[in-house]
């Protein structure tokens, strides 16, 4: 299923993980990465296992604020099992996702998490945290294929 066409099902996906962040958990023997903001505290480690150009599996851990911890659980479910050209493709449509005359805000206007995150660039550094560090182990993994 592609989330982004259906704003609906990924609004309910936002409120969610809002509510109840998951895979806030480490794995000793993934490769990971630390990320942090200058802006705030927010410090969260990254985690990912990227097999044959899969996502196997992804986990994040660490200290961060609420849009930073539930954008971090989001790309958790969105990411896992996708290859990492898909993976690819579905951090640039979430970045888009995050300025406000890219979404629908009138669908996504409960998803407190992200309300009003593109008018504010700091926030949108918490809300890419995650994102950008498994941009990062993606590109770490390709780098070891090569």
């Amino acid at each position: 299923m592609d989330y982004f066409d259906n704003p609906q099902f990924l609004r309910q996906i936002i409120m969610d993980h809002y509510e109840n962040p998951r895979n806030k958990r480490m794995e000793s023997d993934y490769p990971s990465i630390q990320m942090s903001t200058d802006s705030c505290i927010d410090d969260l480690l990254i985690q990912a296992k990227i097999e044959h150009g899969t996502i196997v599996d992804v986990a994040f851990e660490g200290q961060a604020c609420t849009i930073a911890t539930s954008a971090a659980s989001i790309m958790t479910e969105l990411l896992k099992n996708k290859t990492v050209d898909e993976a690819t493709a579905i951090i640039a449509e979430y970045n888009k996702m995050l300025h406000l005359d890219t979404y629908n805000h009138d669908v996504l206007q409960e998803a407190n998490a992200f309300k009003n995150v593109g008018r504010q660039a700091n926030r949108i550094h918490c809300a890419t945290l995650g994102w950008r560090g498994i941009t990062e182990l993606i590109e770490e993994s390709r780098d070891q294929d090569e």
